[in-house]
């Protein structure tokens, strides 16, 4: 594992207190290639988190904040007339970057929402007829709320799919909130501007050693198990499809490469399946009538399974 890489995650989990898991699942999913919800409750750090990652790794960022007037052409960018030249300009929208933070993405309409999730399947954006190609690294990280209900567009789950990771933040534990809070009223919070560890091409480079990473066939049997499972227990109504187990092979990947391996593990799997799976079942009617949560579905599937040697 590259130095700048351990840097990085030191300064993160400095920054952000309290979440060092799900900072080292979104680092995941970002080295992996995928796009990441982020879902919790208002204070939490989610955009917080997201933009000190922008600045650590480098490359241009930019956010949009969702609302209900947002339309298509605010993310992709439209096409103007200029008088001066008597020519047709187009401005490209805040979309043409590297790292994009979609900020409450559910108080936005389906027709806006759409736009910006067809933009991230296809890597490229259709202005007026003519296609642009977005930049070779390209992330959304995209926030929700969950509390609030009035106002908001839920996004619908095939789109959800189009995430690698859904997490879930929550709040850190006593010492840790405590901590927080001792430091901001005391006024000894580091609020200078954190510098880039990496560069793209660094970042490139990161990524063709985490597709060197060893993913055996029996790491890949046991992946398989897992997806097909979701498809075959009462418990669930609608079951995993093939990208969620392509998804969860590259999340493996990843998570290994920032344990300092290069082989993955049947517990590097168990790490990433719940953040990779969440968003991409639908549990029967029955078990939500009795209480049960995604995940407590998604943790006892995976511990009916074999683990391989």
């Amino acid at each position: 594992m590259k130095p700048e890489i351990t840097s990085l995650m030191e300064i993160f989990e400095e920054r952000i207190v309290g979440q060092g898991t799900n900072l080292k699942l979104l680092l995941s999913s970002i080295l992996a290639g995928g796009h990441v919800l982020i879902e919790g409750v208002p204070g939490t750090g989610k955009t917080q988190m997201v933009k000190t990652l922008s600045r650590l790794l480098g490359g241009s960022f930019n956010r949009i904040q969702f609302t209900p007037d947002l339309l298509p052409s605010d993310i992709t960018g439209s096409t103007i007339y200029n008088m001066k030249d008597n020519t047709f300009q187009t401005i490209k929208g805040p979309i043409f970057t590297n790292i994009l933070l979609a900020d409450e993405i559910n108080r936005t309409p389906a027709k806006t929402q759409a736009a910006l999730l067809e933009a991230m399947e296809e890597k490229q954006v259709t202005i007026q007829g003519s296609t642009y190609p977005l930049e070779d690294v390209f992330f959304v990280v995209a926030t929700q709320n969950p509390i609030e209900f009035e106002g908001t567009y839920p996004l619908p789950e095939a789109q959800q799919d189009r995430f690698l990771f859904k997490l879930d933040i929550d709040f850190p534990s006593f010492e840790e909130e405590k901590s927080v809070l001792k430091q901001v009223i005391e006024n000894h919070v580091d609020r200078s501007e954190v510098g880039a560890v990496l560069d793209i091409e660094t970042f490139l480079s990161i990524r063709k050693e985490i597709e060197e990473v060893t993913l055996s066939d029996a790491v890949l049997d046991y992946i398989m198990q897992i997806v097909r499972k979701t498809r075959e227990t009462e418990t669930i109504r609608f079951g995993a499809s093939t990208r969620a187990a392509i998804s969860i092979g590259k999340a493996g990947r990843s998570w290994a490469y920032l344990s300092g391996r290069d082989y993955v593990t049947p517990d590097d799997i168990k790490m990433v399946a719940r953040p990779a799976l969440r968003h991409r079942i639908q549990l029967s009617p029955h078990v939500e009538l009795e209480g049960l949560t995604i995940d407590q579905v998604i943790q006892e599937l995976i511990g009916s399974i074999t683990v391989p040697r």
